[in-house]
């Protein structure tokens, strides 16, 4: 209990005191997951949304990759970029292994199968009723689909925060593929571990709780976000 009560009194200082090592990883920390988010997203969201609305051979085959690989062990995704990014591997060329892109890759491998594999869980839940909705009042086929993608926004946008929960968190695969390195690929989650092997338990308790604090604000905004898109969809189908 000491040891908690001190690291809360250490992350108090830290924050107040615009600790310069705190600010550097805290940021890079935001970058990598933010980015990998938003690369996740981009890539995730339209492969799942034709995944629920499209029929194909192959597909059963590759929902089932998707699922399996929501479970994906992080540090079996760092194993697979490190692999690939190695110097003998693949990728080695582009000299990517331990640097923030390498960090940003894994986290994207982990994110990936989350928000496709939701994505395809919300809208196959919306499907049949807003098609038949949409179609009824006249729309072609691709708008009945895009009417789809719209009403699950709100399971997309939960999607997402699953995800950035899974990221932001990961520590596995960003150390095995970043290396942990001062000043350049050190981020909030590898900085804890790396305090608790040194025996600072107090300061890695007080990067834990800015690091939960930071997530806690960012999946509030999402949530934010969520819950405007439920509202603005009700008077939508109120009016």
């Amino acid at each position: 209990m000491q040891t908690l009560l001190e690291g809360l009194r250490q992350a108090i200082v830290l924050i107040l005191a615009l600790d310069p090592e705190l600010i550097q990883i805290t940021l890079l920390s935001l970058r990598v997951s933010l980015t990998a988010l938003v690369i996740a997203g981009i890539l995730g969201i339209p492969f799942g949304s034709a995944l629920a609305l499209k029929k194909f051979p192959g597909r059963r085959g590759m929902l089932n990759i998707i699922y399996t690989l929501m479970g994906l062990p992080p540090v079996l995704a760092g194993l697979l970029v490190y692999l690939l990014l190695t110097s003998q591997g693949p990728f080695g060329r582009y000299q990517l292994l331990f640097t923030p892109t390498a960090m940003i890759i894994a986290q994207v491998v982990l994110a990936f199968p989350i928000v496709t594999g939701l994505t395809v869980r919300s809208v196959q839940s919306q499907r049949q009723e807003v098609y038949d909705t949409a179609v009824t009042l006249g729309a072609s086929r691709r708008q009945a689909a895009w009417a789809i993608i719209r009403e699950s926004r709100i399971g997309i946008i939960g999607a997402l925060t699953t995800a950035l929960g899974r990221v932001i968190a990961e520590v596995g695969a960003v150390m095995m593929v970043g290396g942990n390195i001062h000043g350049f690929t050190r981020v909030m989650t590898t900085s804890i571990v790396l305090e608790t092997r040194m025996g600072n338990d107090a300061r890695a308790i007080a990067i834990g709780l800015i690091l939960l604090a930071i997530a806690s604000i960012l999946i509030m905004i999402i949530n934010l976000i969520e819950k405007r898109s439920f509202q603005y969809a009700t008077i939508i189908q109120i009016t």
